[in-house]
């Protein structure tokens, strides 16, 4: 009799489960079906319009001949590992600088976080007039008499991925810095009493335990920066329109610029296909050993 009072597993939050279902269905449909029919037109000679005339891995090998392409995987991963870096880096330590509850703090919150309201179409458009070499910090310089002084980042082919890592990361720190500021308050205060009483300095209590203690944020920034570096677009449109040359080049735009552009749809699934793989790679091992290893225990 007890045995038959036990309740149904699958049954439990069952209102819950019925609200979420509109929900699962659409990521099904758009997100899984959308990505499968990416997958299998990558393989089409499709060009204005999608066709089923399948030409196996052609457009790969197009794809990973093409020096543009080439170019836009180098500029992304330069701009990943080093936005990546040092906004992890720098709103970590501008958030534990803010967490000494200094004066005008929401001031100075206020400020960092203000470039973060901005859309990277406006942040591109700023930083094109400040880079800008006749217009911008080179020329108001030259103006006041340092007439030798140059900074044209976005007019060299060699600097200009340097410009969008200027723009990127201004507009993004200070998001980061409240995420880690928000983890910082969460800290119990009596991790910071038992770390004066035993004589721990400072900072060796930020890197050996506070850090360990802010695992979930960490991650979770750093899940948000990557989604942003894999879209990067508007922000290299606004600011180099991808130049001079494709020396500013980024996959996204590679694919929107052969989608709707140069009408070659067989091109540019065959890239986002690719951008979607790299992304999988990344994902799996790391969901797998975040909860996988998690329910073991």
């Amino acid at each position: 009799m007890a045995d038959d009072a036990r309740p149904n597993p699958y049954l439990r939050n069952l209102n819950a489960k019925i609200a979420a279902m509109p929900m699962i269905f659409a990521t099904l449909v758009v997100f899984v079906g959308c990505s499968l029919w990416t997958v299998i037109y990558s393989f089409s000679a499709s060009r204005s319009l999608p066709v089923n005339e399948f030409v196996g891995f052609a457009q790969y090998e197009r794809l990973f001949n093409t020096s543009r392409w080439t170019k836009s995987v180098e500029n992304i991963a330069i701009y990943g590992v080093v936005s990546l870096t040092f906004s992890l880096v720098v709103g970590f330590v501008l958030a534990a600088l803010m967490d000494q509850k200094i004066r005008f703090e929401n001031t100075f919150r206020t400020i960092y976080l203000y470039p973060f309201a901005l859309s990277f179409i406006v942040t591109g458009l700023v930083w094109q007039w400040i880079l800008n070499p006749g217009l911008g910090l080179q020329q108001t310089v030259r103006d006041l008499g340092w007439e030798s002084f140059t900074f044209d980042l976005i007019s060299n082919r060699n600097t200009v991925i340097y410009a969008l890592l200027i723009a990127g990361i201004w507009q993004g720190t200070g998001f980061v810095m409240a995420l880690m500021l928000a983890g910082l308050r969460g800290v119990d205060d009596d991790i910071w009493k038992a770390a004066r009483v035993d004589g721990i300095p400072k900072w060796k209590t930020y890197i050996f335990v506070v850090i360990p203690m802010m695992r979930g944020v960490f991650i979770t920034t750093l899940v948000i920066i990557a989604s942003g570096i894999v879209r990067l677009y508007d922000l290299v449109v606004a600011l180099t329109k991808g130049g001079p040359g494709i020396a500013s080049e980024v996959p996204a735009k590679y694919v929107y610029d052969f989608m709707f552009e140069r009408g070659n749809v067989g091109q540019a699934l065959a890239a986002s296909t690719v951008m979607l793989t790299t992304v999988l790679i990344i994902l799996i091992p790391w969901v797998y050993l975040e909860y996988g290893q998690r329910k073991r225990v």
